[in-house]
C-alpha cells in the first residue's frame, strides 16, 4: 500500500518512550501530570514525523504515483462535466479541485489503511502487543500521537505536492477567504482522528482473531467507497446518497473537500466540523472500550 511504512522502518516501541519508566509522581499538582503526558505525547508525534521523514526515495516515489493518478482522474472528471455540467452541485474547477484534494488527502487520512496498524500487527506476531498494555504509557494515546506525526509529515509533502501540480496544470479553485485555511487544517486534523478510531478498531480485533488482516481488507474497500475518495459521495443516488452522508467514513475525504471548496459556511462549516468531531470522540471512545475488553482478555488468559 502506499500509505504504509516503508520496507525497513523499524516499528516504535513504547518501551522507549521518554515517560515508559516509573511515571509522574501521583503527590504532584494536576497540571504537571497534563504538561508531562502531552510533552511525552508531542515527542511521540515528533518522533513519527521523523521517522517518515528518513525514507525520503519512498516519500518521492509515493508522491510521484499520487500524482500521475491524479492527472488521469481530473482529465476523467473534466470529460464527465463536460457532458454532464454541473453534476453533484459542482462545476468543473470544483470537480477537478475535489481529485487534488482527495489525493492530497489519500495518505494523510490513511484512506487505505496502513500507519500504526502494520507496527501495531508486528507486535500481535511478537507477542510485545500484551507488555504493551500494562506499560505507564496510555496504549491508544500512544499510537494516536504515533498516527499524528505521520500524518502530518504526508500531508507537508505528499500532500502539498500533487496539489502544488494540479494547480499548475488544471484550473483549480482555490479557497476565497484566508480563513477558509485554517478551517480546512482543522477539518484534517478532525479527518486522521476518525480514521485513526476507525483503523484502532479494526486493529485491536487482532485480540481475539490474532490476525486483522482480513478485517483490514473489508475496511479497505469500504473506506474507498463510502469516504467519497473514489467518487464524490453527491453522486451517490438514492437511499445510498442519504446514507453516505452520515457514516464516518465521510468525515475523511468528503468533509475537509467541502470545507476547502467553501461549500459549507457559516452554521453548515460548524455542523460539517461538529460532525467529525462527533464521530472522532465516539469512535476515540469505542476503541477505549475495545481497550479495556482485550486488556481484560488479556489478564483471564494469564498474558
Amino acid at each position: 500500500m502506499l500509505n504504509a511504512a516503508p520496507a525497513g522502518a523499524r516499528p516504535p516501541d513504547p518501551a522507549e518512550a521518554p515517560a515508559a519508566s516509573p511515571g509522574p509522581d501521583p503527590a504532584a499538582p494536576p497540571g504537571l501530570h497534563a504538561a508531562a503526558s502531552f510533552g511525552l505525547y508531542a515527542a511521540v508525534a515528533r518522533g513519527a514525523f521523523r521517522r517518515y521523514a528518513t525514507y525520503r526515495a519512498a516519500t518521492l516515489a509515493g508522491t510521484f504515483t499520487n500524482t500521475v493518478f491524479g492527472i488521469i482522474l481530473a482529465s476523467s472528471f473534466l470529460a464527465l462535466w463536460q457532458a454532464r455540467p454541473g453534476l453533484g452541485g459542482y462545476d468543473q474547477s470544483q470537480a477537478v479541485t475535489y481529485i487534488w484534494i482527495s489525493q492530497a488527502l489519500l495518505v494523510t487520512v490513511a484512506v487505505w489503511g496502513g500507519g500504526f496498524q502494520d507496527d501495531l500487527q508486528d507486535r500481535f506476531r511478537s507477542g510485545d502487543i500484551a507488555v504493551d498494555l500494562y506499560r505507564p504509557v496510555d496504549f491508544q494515546g500512544w499510537w494516536l500521537a504515533t498516527d499524528l506525526g505521520r500524518a502530518a509529515f504526508q500531508l507537508l509533502v505528499r500532500g502539498t505536492g500533487p496539489l502544488l501540480v494540479g494547480a499548475l496544470v488544471f484550473r483549480t479553485r482555490m479557497p476565497e477567504q484566508p480563513l477558509t485555511w485554517a478551517f480546512f487544517l482543522l477539518s484534517v486534523l478532525l479527518a486522521v482522528v476518525v480514521s485513526f478510531g476507525l483503523r484502532f478498531l479494526v486493529s485491536i480485533t487482532g485480540f481475539w482473531l490474532h490476525d486483522s488482516e482480513g478485517v483490514r481488507s473489508v475496511m479497505l474497500v469500504v473506506s474507498m467507497f463510502f469516504s467519497g475518495m473514489l467518487l464524490p459521495i453527491a453522486l451517490f443516488p438514492g437511499l445510498l446518497g442519504d446514507l453516505a452522508p452520515v457514516l464516518p467514513w465521510a468525515a475523511l475525504v468528503k468533509v475537509p473537500t467541502d470545507v476547502f471548496l467553501e461549500r459549507a459556511s457559516g452554521s453548515g462549516l460548524l455542523g460539517a466540523l461538529g460532525f467529525q468531531l462527533a464521530w472522532a470522540a465516539a469512535l476515540l471512545a469505542a476503541g477505549r472500550g475495545a481497550q479495556w475488553l482485550a486488556t481484560r482478555r488479556v489478564v483471564v488468559q494469564g498474558g
